[in-house]
């Protein structure tokens, strides 16, 4: 079997390009390189749920100290440089993205839609995030996470923190949404699926409808419950305001949110949360429970109505400018960061005439920027080490080569259990070209069709969408400004939930096997 893997990964680069060659200092044995490998996943994992390093500092430290251990050498700073040279167009991508869209709501473009959907949603929490999961779900049929994530938090954040939601509630229910849609024939995957088996992508997805139709189910569930928790929190904290308020007076606990490093001159309180002051409108302060101690940061945005920067003259202008690139990423006829840049650029022009004024609208959308384009720089190295050191190959070889023969004839549903972590700790490529072809090959011997290893294959996309290899996560969680960690905290079991009911349906209604007999 790991001779089947070598063929495969060989065949594939070499389709490719010529595979690179590494000046490595030795190669560890094999079983090395697969504890090593999971190893570092499980310790990188662990540092940014704990809060022990931020997400970048760990993508950083963690592959470069295991890699020195699994032999990489001198020769992990041309693996790392290699895989950066891959994502530098996503962090170009994610770079303009984020300002350009951040100029359209510092500009007003979405307060008339958020008006529309707050009349509609009304002030009630459950509603905002059910609302949240619908909209998320509605795009997400273009197969696009990217494009996802922009309209949903454009959108819905400036609600959220209207209302003092949490913004990781909306980045969960988004991202879990997005997740259990990806696998849509249209979307990366099944396409992947398909390719890798030379099969046809609705061959796959059609008899999957059952299991994606209750997975949405199950999402919209969460979602329910999440808005219902959030509807409870706000309510508790609206008790205890009235209990604390100043002067015994009632007052308004829904913050106004300001950019800048100083609380507005008068607030009688403020409440740091990255870079967004909080700061109490009335009489009385904001109790510092009024932002879920979840949320390391909330958002670059700014929702006071009498925000300098708002240009209601130019709101069609920059509407038509915002369909045009949204049209241009749907058809996708030029390279995506080179429409976001054309954009953005013409947004400033257009929004903000002089060059202070552009400067200063630059600055304040640098911290987003910052943080989502180290970390999908950062990522470089992770992936660079994972591929470069052979520790990916050796985990692949390992998990393939440990299955006991016994459980042959159950193999689609240990593929599709196999699916949640390693689509969560790799690639879709890797997953689809590298190991999925094994799998099959191997299933075969037991009268299990490819078709049937496809449609398990594809299980765990709602637990791969929320995996820091993946570029639409990055944005959205910096969209937000929310911490990695506390995302993963929030959506990774939940993702697996779905995954798991997804795999229990499609064994139920057929399109997965279960067992097969000899």
């Amino acid at each position: 079997m790991p001779d089947v893997l070598t063929d495969v990964l060989t065949g594939l680069s070499a389709a490719a390009e010529e595979t690179p060659t590494y000046d490595v200092a030795f190669v560890p044995p094999e079983w090395v390189l697969v504890l090593l490998g999971f190893t570092m996943v499980l310790a990188f994992m662990t540092l940014i749920m704990t809060k022990r390093l931020t997400p970048m500092v760990a993508l950083i430290l963690v592959p470069t100290v295991f890699g020195l251990f699994a032999g990489a050498g001198l020769g992990m700073g041309d693996m790392i440089l290699d895989s950066i040279a891959t994502m530098a167009p996503t962090a170009a991508l994610l770079m303009f993205a984020i300002m350009f869209f951040g100029i359209m709501i510092d500009v007003g473009l979405f307060d008339p839609l958020i008006r529309v959907i707050t009349r509609v949603l009304g002030d009630d929490p459950a509603k905002v995030v059910l609302g949240t999961a619908i909209l998320a779900g509605a795009v997400s049929l273009d197969g696009d996470g990217s494009t996802t994530f922009i309209i949903t938090t454009s959108a819905m954040l400036p609600i959220y923190l209207r209302l003092g939601m949490s913004p990781v509630v909306l980045t969960c229910v988004a991202g879990l949404m997005n997740g259990t849609l990806n696998i849509v024939p249209w979307g990366g995957p099944t396409v992947r699926a398909a390719t890798a088996l030379g099969l046809q992508p609705t061959d796959i997805f059609v008899p999957m409808l059952p299991a994606l139709g209750v997975g949405i189910v199950v999402t919209l569930g969460f979602a329910w419950m999440l808005g219902l928790q959030e509807r409870r929190r706000l309510g508790r904290l609206d008790s205890e305001a009235l209990l604390t308020g100043a002067d015994g007076g009632a007052f308004s606990t829904v913050p106004k949110i300001f950019r800048g490093s100083d609380a507005t001159p008068g607030a009688r309180a403020a409440l740091r949360t990255g870079n967004i002051v909080v700061v109490a409108g009335g009489r009385s302060p904001v109790a510092a429970a009024s932002v879920d101690p979840a949320d390391t940061a909330m958002a670059d945005t700014m929702l006071d109505p009498a925000r300098p920067t708002l240009r209601p003259r130019l709101i069609w202008f920059n509407l038509a400018l915002t369909l045009a690139v949204m049209v241009l990423l749907v058809l996708d006829i030029m390279p995506l960061p080179y429409v976001f840049m054309v954009g953005a650029a013409v947004a400033l022009l257009v929004n903000f005439r002089g060059i202070k004024e552009q400067a200063s609208e630059i600055v304040a959308h640098a911290p987003s920027i910052v943080g989502v384009v180290s970390m999908v720089i950062a990522a470089g190295v992770l992936v660079g080490v994972l591929t470069g050191t052979g520790m990916v190959d050796a985990m692949a070889t390992w998990i393939t080569d440990v299955l006991p023969p016994a459980l042959g004839p159950f193999l689609a549903p240990i593929t599709g259990v196999l699916s949640i972590p390693f689509t969560f700790f790799m690639s879709n490529d890797a997953f689809y070209f590298g190991i999925l072809p094994v799998l099959a090959q191997s299933a075969a011997t037991f009268g299990i069709d490819p078709v049937e290893m496809a449609r398990a294959s594809i299980i765990g996309q709602p637990v791969h969408l929320q995996s820091p290899l993946v570029p639409a996560i990055l944005l959205l969680v910096s969209l937000a400004s929310v911490n990695l960690g506390d995302h993963h905290k929030k959506v990774l079991w939940r993702a697996v939930i779905v995954s798991l009911v997804m795999l229990a349906v499609g064994i139920l209604s057929g399109a997965i096997p279960f067992f097969v007999a000899q």
